[in-house]
């Protein structure tokens, strides 16, 4: 391994540990063992070495990504593309936060090329004739609503304990570019159904059950709320 691989290799290692999405140069070349002039010949800075780390992290997502086989349905490549996206950023929080959450890996090509290959599938759809709108705008929507999304998920976990909120706006998101997309959440009356009525026992105002009745049948309607959701 040469020295620039082993900086980033350092790099890397540090990042993925760090709670606050940042590390020092100093602590990135005592673990690589080398002096800081040689980090600041090799990536200019700071920034550098940032842009640098991200890419080669967001490369092994990118990698599966070019590597995977291609589904009959690009749909179904749109709806696994958006999930493995949100898995990484929850795999690799801290470098997430680098190339999505600020200016620090500006120069990162990573994101560029994630858009390409994410512009390749909406091609695939509008060649199909199955989008509703131009197929520029499309991958715009897609990646800024899946960015969005993990980013919430990574920044904020307390507000988004339940990731599966990923999957609902995935669905909303291609519901809106497509005119084959199944409705946001299967329009499952069912599901609505339970939806709703969990609500109204969660009213202050709702005298109809007892606690212990009211716990119970939240319980019922839980189990067919996540059952409906998984199907």
């Amino acid at each position: 391994m040469n020295t620039r691989s082993a900086i980033i290799e350092a790099a890397a290692g540090l990042l993925g540990r760090s709670t606050t999405g940042d590390i020092s140069t100093r602590a990135v070349c005592s673990a690589a063992g080398v002096q800081q002039p040689v980090l600041y010949r090799l990536f200019g800075d700071k920034d550098g070495l940032l842009a640098a780390t991200v890419d080669h992290v967001w490369e092994q997502y990118l990698g599966m990504k070019r590597g995977a086989e291609r589904s009959p349905d690009p749909l179904q490549d749109l709806r696994s593309g958006w999930d493995s996206h949100t898995s990484f950023a929850l795999a690799h929080p801290s470098a997430y936060r680098l190339l999505f959450a600020s200016g620090a890996a500006v120069e990162a090509v990573s994101a560029g090329e994630a858009m390409r290959l994410l512009r390749e599938v909406i091609d695939r759809l509008a060649a199909q004739g199955r989008l509703r709108i131009d197929p520029g705008t499309a991958a715009q929507m897609v990646m800024a609503a899946n960015t969005g999304i993990a980013l919430a998920l990574v920044l904020r976990p307390g507000l988004y304990p339940d990731v599966s909120v990923s999957e609902l706006v995935r669905d909303a998101v291609h519901h809106a570019i497509l005119n084959d997309a199944a409705p946001v959440g299967g329009a499952d009356p069912a599901r609505i159904a339970a939806i709703t009525l969990r609500r109204s026992l969660q009213q202050p105002e709702s005298s109809d059950f007892t606690p212990g009745e009211a716990g119970l049948l939240d319980e019922w309607l839980e189990r067919i709320h996540t059952r409906r959701s998984v199907a």
